[in-house]
Parts: structure tokens; C-alpha cells; sequence
């Protein structure tokens, strides 16, 4: 098995945590790979960084591998995204070794986690004619048999859609943050979560799509911008008549905070604000009332109370906001590209 694959990585003011993302990357053991690094308009030198990491002048120092210079210099070429539009097959280094190239795009304004990767996403089907699109966070690092295990799951049967790795914290490598079940996340890892199973839903940070189902299914929801994007591609999947398969032997390990006190807030707002589009979009009739009555009578408090326990007060406006604007979109009032966000720090 050698399909071929497009690993798509937004990058937005996160030039270290992308060049670390990329070493694991350069040293799995699959072989037939594009990387794609999107970067949604960054303001702190990301793309200058990134090529130096190509020319092999940063050395990158990690817990999880040990830094190899004998890929580089790794060869990158570089696009706008009105120059990725009309690049109809990317020839000019099909020929190279997967971990000796990369490929940059350049978005000239931020469009989110949504749009950034639709970007990249339109462009891998047209110029590299994947068999599978993977969606990588920037703030990974993968083992080296994650893409092959992924692609083994994906192939196991045609109507699987989307496959999801097993994901640990950074910070405690054995502890688990996500395997397609939520009821496992924080617990640690001791072989209770090692069987291939069908789930609900696949977190974004590493989603697997096989590309076949784009055209059924559709790109991600732009209006979403940040957050809940993944949600709602599952469910689209799903109601397509695809499953979703959670890929146990795939292994990669994702830089989040277990106490949450890396929130910012734009963060909560656009969490608070998709909650209830997402509500919205997925749910009709009764179902729709029972959903959007738990979450304010459940899951708002808890955030509430949440916040005040750990003394991050400035996270209530952002979160009411969102509500707001949650419902505002719902009546059509207001459009959800809107970069209201910008006004919350």
C-alpha cells in the first residue's frame, strides 16, 4: 500500500511549534507524502523561520526525536493564494523524496482554521491528486508510524471517511487527549483504548480524510472560522453515509494545557459562538430545543462557574459575546465571517 498523501499544516504565529511539527514529520516511516505549510498572514517572521529550518540553519530540539541533517537542505517552493489557484499539477519537484520538500502558501489576511485549510485543501486535490487529505495541527509531533497506520485503517474499508489517531498530551506523553471517544480523555494509557472502532466524531487536530468524499461531501465550513469545524464535517460525513474510524497504532502527541489555562479569548468566544451555530445547523425540531436548552443550562454555567474558580473573570465577556453572537447568526442578523473577534483580547 503507497497511496498517495497531502498533510496539510496552518501555521499562524507559530513558527517553532510548526518547524518541530515538520522534523517528526521528515522522519516517518511512510513514504509517499506532500507536506503542505498554509500561513494564515503571520506577523511574527514565520515564513522567514520556516525556510531557514529548510536550509538546515535551526537545528530542532525535541524529546521525541533526534534532529537529522541529512535531508537537508529540504527543497520548498512557495505560492500566494491567488497563485495556488490556477497551478493545475505541481511538477516541479514530483520526483523528490517526501521529506526533502515542502511546499508554502501564503494567505494574505487570516481566514481562520476553516478557509486556511480549504486554501491549501483545493490545491492539494487539483496540483497533487492525493488519495488522502490529512489535516495536521501545528502543535504536534507525530510517531513515525502514525501515517502509515492511519492509511491502513482508511483502507480497511471503502466507506470509511475519516480516520482519527490516537492523541496524547505533549506534556505528559502517555496521558490521552483524544481516540475519538471523549470519555478518554485525561486518563492514562494502559492498552484500554488498542481496538479499531467505529466513533462519532474525529478531533481536528489530526483529521484524515479520504479524498474521494470531498466531492460528496463538501470542504469546511468557512462561516465557522475557528472551532467546531471538525464537528460538522463528522456529521456531514456521516449523514453521507460514511464512517468515522478511530486508528489506535496511530500515535501523535498535541501541545495543549491539561488545566485549560492557555485560554485566550478569542478562544472561548468562538467555542461559545459555534456551540450554538453548530446547534443550529445540525439539529431540527425537538432535538434542536434539547440541545440548545443543555447547553445553557449545563455546560454555560459550568463555564461561569469555571472561570471565576480559576480566576480568569476576563473570559466571561468573550464568552457572552459569542452567545450573543451565536444567536444574532441563528436569526440572521448577523454573518458569522464577521471579525468581530478582533475587538476581544
Amino acid at each position: 500500500m503507497n497511496k498517495k498523501i497531502a498533510i496539510i499544516i496552518l501555521n499562524w504565529n507559530g513558527w517553532k511549534d510548526t518547524i518541530e511539527c515538520l522534523e517528526s514529520l521528515y522522519q516517518i516511516t511512510y513514504s509517499n507524502y506532500d507536506t503542505i505549510v498554509v500561513d494564515n498572514d503571520s506577523k511574527d517572521d514565520s515564513i522567514n523561520k520556516i525556510k531557514e529550518y529548510c536550509e538546515g540553519k535551526i537545528e530542532v530540539r525535541s524529546k521525541f526525536f533526534d534532529y537529522d541533517s541529512s535531508n537537508k537542505p529540504i527543497k520548498n517552493i512557495e505560492y500566494t493564494r491567488e497563485e495556488t489557484e490556477v497551478v493545475d499539477r505541481e511538477m516541479k519537484f514530483e520526483n523528490h523524496p517526501s521529506n526533502q520538500k515542502l511546499i508554502l502558501l501564503k494567505n494574505e489576511i487570516n481566514y481562520g482554521f476553516a478557509e486556511g485549510n480549504n486554501i491549501a485543501i483545493r490545491y492539494a486535490l487539483k496540483a497533487l491528486n492525493p488519495d488522502y487529505v490529512l489535516l495536521l495541527n501545528n502543535d504536534t509531533v507525530v510517531d513515525k508510524d502514525f501515517l502509515s497506520e492511519l492509511a491502513k485503517v482508511g483502507e480497511s474499508d471503502k466507506m470509511i471517511g475519516v480516520v482519527g489517531p490516537k492523541i496524547y498530551y505533549y506534556d505528559e506523553p502517555r496521558r490521552l487527549w483524544a481516540i475519538g471517544d471523549p470519555n478518554g480523555r485525561y486518563k492514562i494509557d494502559t492498552s484500554q483504548y488498542n481496538d479499531i472502532v467505529e466513533v462519532k466524531v474525529i478531533v481536528g487536530c489530526a483529521f484524515f480524510i479520504k479524498a474521494s468524499i470531498i466531492d460528496k461531501v463538501g470542504l469546511l465550513d468557512p462561516d465557522l472560522f475557528l472551532y467546531g469545524e471538525e464537528n460538522d464535517y463528522c456529521i456531514r460525513v456521516m449523514n453521507a453515509g460514511y464512517k468515522l474510524h478511530f486508528a489506535p497504532k496511530s500515535t501523535i502527541w498535541h501541545k495543549v494545557s491539561l488545566q485549560g489555562d492557555r485560554l485566550k479569548p478569542y478562544q472561548v468566544y468562538y467555542s461559545c459562538r459555534n456551540s450554538i451555530i453548530l446547534t443550529y445547523k445540525n439539529y431540527n425540531g425537538i432535538k434542536f430545543y434539547i440541545h440548545l436548552s443543555t447547553y445553557f443550562l449545563i455546560d454555560v454555567p459550568l463555564y461561569l462557574l469555571r472561570f471565576l474558580k480559576s480566576g480568569r473573570c476576563n473570559l466571561i465577556i468573550p464568552m457572552l459575546i459569542g452567545l450573543n453572537d451565536g444567536i444574532l447568526w441563528c436569526l440572521g442578523i448577523v454573518q458569522a465571517g464577521e471579525n468581530r473577534h478582533k475587538k476581544i483580547r
